[in-house]
């Protein structure tokens, strides 16, 4: 009987351990970090850095966010500011191609130095910004590695009942798997900030009132502005079936509703868009294929681009090495899909796989339409034609980019705010950690008829600005909200703001940042809201951030 029990307790233990084993994250670790994106890396590497145990939470398999998945085309701004981890990552992309392997499909001389900026100030460390996402991705796995970071891939925060907090303090995350990971400090670093939402933090959607902030170019964009790129300006193109006449109803993706008032809010975001990784090389070319559910009716509004004299239709191919570009978004009609995306950051994840799913049929069928429909100028359609997808990317997808733009989703309204004042220097910040340098870049929000009768773009605004400060209190909450998370992508800013700082290197480099207060804070025993600036200062200085703009 004895042995019978003992037996049955030793059972009983090894199913507690093997549950312990499954159900990952029993253990209790300093910082959490959910998210893939490139900041969630550069975080968790500060945090090893900096002497704590750490675990990344990533809903994606691939790491890397949008820097792994296509935008291998640098939006970087004034170099000189990146600086830290960030910086250390496009050093490594410099020293990965300087390795005559790294060119399989053309001459490293042939791509030249385009791309690869300025050294450091000391003329030691050189950069690279332009890459291929693979190469993007291995970088990213390096530091993984190196670092012996956990990752817990595929894991889907359960946006309804998974955190637990207790007087303002997350204790635990769930995921929809069932795992729970218990953590001292966390980290939001997904593009939605959905832990942020989760967990009952204040937040905005869509674009302020230029008169909520004392903004200028904030708010609806109607009319003839001189900071829009991406427009129809004087093309004079007809919104309707018959061209001029409003009874035949409107062309596909034209939208019925009232643009609204200049300079007042909505609750409109930033187009999507994928970043296609493309090349013309035979040996690594995916012809376009004819999507399943291909609509050639939906871009008929190109066809009256094309006819009224526009002719750029290639000015958003940027070259990046191995003879392979990265497509971005250019013009009135392109492959950002205008419009369908509002509801995206409140959206279940089953909505979302579905807008996802819409965008990528929508740019798909571009491409199709472009290289094959017979409506196209030929110059045009044999010249799409000779491009495709890239063979050796993203290969277990289809040669498809893992994620899709999120240019915009939701964005905290924290500890301070991060709006155009700030940025081109009218108020000062007080507690700066980290730079921005890149213009204030809101792609189109809607597609209208104007009131003379034509279609129009709106939302589209590209303001230069110099380098810029980002004050400490822009990734923390309100103290009374949540005193435990940091928020370095769905930062506290206006959404023209936003528009600026939501590049790749800033997202790094406030990944560091993040880290860097999330560690301090368990050091001095001291909450993220008091803690005494000059020693977050002193650390980020310590660790090659750069605070304050020089000039050369």
């Amino acid at each position: 009987m004895l042995r019978k029990t003992i037996s049955l307790l030793i059972l009983v233990i090894i199913s507690l351990l093997h549950v312990g084993w499954t159900k990952q994250g029993a253990k209790h670790v300093d910082v959490i970090i959910y998210g893939g994106t490139s900041a969630a890396v550069t975080a968790a590497v500060q945090v090893v850095r900096m002497g704590k145990s750490v675990v990344i939470i990533s809903p994606e398999k691939h790491l890397g966010g949008l820097s792994a998945s296509g935008l291998g085309f640098t939006d970087s701004g004034e170099k000189s500011i990146v600086g830290g981890l960030a910086r250390e990552f496009y050093q490594r992309i410099y020293t990965y191609y300087q390795n005559p392997a790294a060119w399989p499909w053309q001459e490293k001389n042939e791509f030249g130095i385009t791309g690869q900026g300025h050294p450091t100030d000391d003329g030691t460390k050189p950069t690279m910004w332009l890459f291929e996402p693979h190469v993007a991705e291995k970088v990213f796995e390096d530091f993984i590695t190196e670092y012996k970071i956990t990752v817990r891939r595929n894991e889907w925060l359960d946006r309804v009942n998974g955190v637990q907090r207790n007087n303002g303090i997350i204790t635990s995350i769930k995921t929809l798997s069932g795992n729970t990971y218990r953590g001292t400090i966390f980290i939001d670093a997904t593009y939605e900030g959905d832990l942020m939402a989760a967990a009952g933090v204040s937040y905005h959607i869509g674009r302020e009132a230029n008169s909520t902030y004392n903004e200028t170019w904030n708010g609806i964009q109607t009319g003839d502005l001189p900071v829009k790129f991406h427009s129809f300006k004087n093309l004079h193109v007809s919104p309707y079936t018959i061209p001029g006449d409003p009874k035949s109803g409107l062309l596909p993706l034209i939208s019925t509703a009232d643009p609204g008032i200049r300079g007042e809010g909505d609750k409109r975001i930033q187009a999507y868009c994928f970043r296609t990784c493309l090349t013309k090389n035979e040996q690594n070319r995916v012809p376009f294929a004819r999507p399943t559910d291909y609509d050639s009716t939906q871009y008929e509004l190109l066809i009256r681009i094309h006819n009224s004299g526009w002719t750029a239709t290639f000015g958003g191919f940027a070259s990046i090495p191995n003879l392979k570009t990265d497509v971005n978004n250019k013009g009135p009609f392109s492959f950002d899909n205008i419009g369908k995306n509002y509801d995206y950051p409140e959206a279940t994840y089953e909505r979302r796989k579905e807008i996802i799913k819409q965008h990528e049929s929508y740019q798909k069928g571009l491409l199709y339409f472009i290289s094959h429909d017979s409506r196209m100028p030929p110059e045009i359609r044999e010249q799409m034609n000779q491009w495709g997808l890239s063979k050796d990317e993203f290969t277990d997808n289809g040669n498809w980019p893992y994620q899709l733009y999120i240019r915009e989703a939701r964005r905290m309204i924290g500890a301070s705010i991060l709006t155009e004042n700030e940025i081109i220097g009218k108020n000062k910040v007080i507690h700066p950690i980290a730079m921005g340098s890149y213009s204030m870049d809101s792609h189109n929000t809607q597609r209208h008829v104007t009131p003379e009768g034509f279609v129009e773009n709106e939302g589209d605004i590209e303001v230069k600005i110099p380098p810029y400060q980002v004050d400490l209190g822009s990734i923390i909450p309100k103290k009374s909200e949540c005193k435990n998370l940091l928020i370095p992508v769905a930062l506290s800013s206006s959404h023209i703001a936003y528009g600026s700082v939501r590049m790749e290197p800033v997202f790094m480099i406030l990944g560091q940042s993040a880290a860097t207060v999330a560690v301090l804070s368990l050091q001095h025993k001291t909450g993220l809201n008091d803690l005494a600036y000059d020693v977050i200062r002193s650390r980020l200085i310590q660790d090659n951030q750069v605070l304050e703009y020089k000039t050369h």
